[in-house]
This record gives structure tokens, sequence and C-alpha cells, in this order.
């Protein structure tokens, strides 16, 4: 259910274009410092004792055209969906596909195996698989009875 919200004229134009667009397309688009419009992949960040597991939905994406790193235990995943050329004789009713570069970052809470990671692309949805550190798991230390 969306609140009310009271327009003001202190809103800023571009506060409101945000808003309209996160309440049409699902937060899958943001804007840059220029204004201009970029997309959003959607993301889940699922986290276990043991791991993190990112998706991400990239349908109609090459591998070539995504790129992932991990720098600072931020782990960053770009890259550029491009459009095919429209048809000059063609008519287009809709044209709704996102195309366009994205960049999405995320700042892990725990340290990570950088050398352990892994990534795979099936059907249109990029998994990210961040194993933790060995120190970053939860571990239960034993008590001992004092004499």
């Amino acid at each position: 259910m969306k609140s009310v919200v009271r327009w003001s004229p202190m809103t800023s134009v571009q506060d409101e274009l945000n808003r309209v667009m996160d309440d049409v397309f699902g937060r899958q688009w943001r804007t840059d410092g220029a204004g201009a419009v970029l997309w959003q992949p959607p993301i889940d960040i699922e986290e276990q004792p043991d791991r993190y597991t990112v998706h991400v939905e990239l349908p109609g994406m090459r591998l070539e055209d995504i790129k992932i790193t991990l720098e600072d235990n931020r782990l960053t995943i770009r890259g550029e969906k491009t459009r095919t050329e429209e048809q000059k004789n063609a008519a287009y009713h809709r044209l709704e596909r996102a195309y366009g570069t994205f960049e999405r970052t995320f700042t892990l809470s725990h340290a990570v195996k950088s050398e352990k990671i892994e990534a795979t692309y099936r059907d249109g949805v990029l998994e990210v698989t961040v194993p933790k550190a060995e120190e970053a798991k939860a571990r239960e230390i034993p008590i001992k009875t004092a004499r």
C-alpha cells in the first residue's frame, strides 16, 4: 500500500521523476549526476553462515558484456546491454525493454575468500557465490570450568 505524499513547491522535479520511475518500473532505473536515466537490474543477495550468494537478472545479455570485481570487500557487477537496431520501416507500438550500462556495488560485511568466488550465468540470471573467510564464520567457544 502506498502512502499519500503531499506535494510541495520545494520538491525537486528530479525527486518526483525518481518516485514515478520507481512506481512504474519497480526501482529498475536510477539517474546519474547529470540527470540521465540508467538501467538497474534487479538483484537478490542471500547470506548463509559460510557464503553470500548474489542473483542478478540479466536477460538477453552476453557473458562478454558482464564484469565482476572485488576490491576492499566491495563486490561490483557492471555491464552493458545493447539494443538491436530499430528497423527503419517499422512502426513501434511499445519499447519497454531496458538497455544501457549498469553498475551495482555492495559492501560485504565479512571477510571473504576472493580466490574462491564463482559465477555462473544460466537462463538470463547471473549467480555469484562468495565464500566467507574462516575468520568470518561464527564458531562456538567452549567454556571451561574453573578449579
